[in-house]
This record gives C-alpha cells, structure tokens and sequence, in this order.
C-alpha cells in the first residue's frame, strides 16, 4: 500500500506540529494529553504523528537533551571507497550506538553521529567500526555547543 504522499498539512495537522514543538508534556500518556488540549483521541495524534513521519514531513519526536549531560556523543566522519559505501553505511547505521548517517559530497563522504554511556564507550564504538571497516574514522567531539532553536510557526494566513 503507498503511503499518501501529499505534503500539504491541514488545519489539525499544523496546530499538532505548531503547538508541541516546545513544551511536549512530560507525563505517562503525552499523546493523551496532546489529544485533550486539541479535543481529539489519542490514536489520532499518534496515527498523524506516524503518517507524517512516513511521509517525512517530520524527522523525529524526543526530547533534545543538553550535549554529554546524559552520556556521550561525537561526530564522526570517514573516507569511503565509493563502491564500499553502500556497505560501509549499513554496516555504521547497524551499530546501536549510532543515530544516523548521511553521506557527503567530499573526501569524508560519510558523516555520523555516535552517542554511548560515556566517552570511553564511544571511543570504543569508533574502534570498533574501524576495525570492521579497516578504514580510519574521524573524530569530532564538541568544542563548544550552540543552542539553536529550531522550532518555527507553521499557521500563515
């Protein structure tokens, strides 16, 4: 079945995504609670949320937490063989320890960013991706972090 592919949001769907990007409620049953405050059921916030997130009109829902507060994470990067990186992708993205990859167009072609319990744990994830790899990975730890407040309006007139 195709997933409707329409990236037009409706009224509900703009206030959901509008409304929440901040204070998300921190309690037992959050999308009860975002239900009630917009007058709708609980499986519909999740069954919006979930189809606009197969659309990939949004990217993720969780909390974004102050850098190495609760564990560890880094930026990695690698120069990958271009007929390897298919191969070396699955093989990074499978890692637990890694949140997500993207390849660009440079000599460090695959980018990824590694969390663990702490900082010896994400050295040895690196570690270990080199070693299955046998290609040398970049790290990038923090220097200095930036709050960026992404959130923006999505009502216009």
């Amino acid at each position: 079945m195709d997933m409707e592919t329409n990236t037009e949001l409706n009224a509900f769907e703009r206030r959901l995504l509008d409304e929440f990007q901040r204070d998300f409620p921190l309690t037992p049953s959050p999308y009860a609670e975002l239900g009630r405050r917009l007058g709708v059921g609980e499986a519909h916030v999740i069954e919006t949320l979930s189809r606009l997130q197969a659309q990939g009109l949004v990217s993720r829902i969780g909390a974004v937490v102050t850098p190495h507060r609760a564990g560890w994470s880094t930026l990695a990067a690698m120069s990958v063989p271009d007929d390897r990186l298919d191969d070396v992708a699955a093989l990074v993205n499978g890692h637990p320890g890694v949140n997500h990859n993207y390849e660009r167009d440079h000599a460090l072609n695959l980018w990824f960013v590694v969390t663990g319990a702490d900082r010896g744990g994400v050295a040895d994830i690196l570690a270990d991706i080199e070693e299955r790899t046998g290609l040398p990975v970049l790290d990038l730890p923090l220097e200095e972090a930036y709050r960026l407040d992404l959130g923006f309006s999505l009502q216009w007139n």
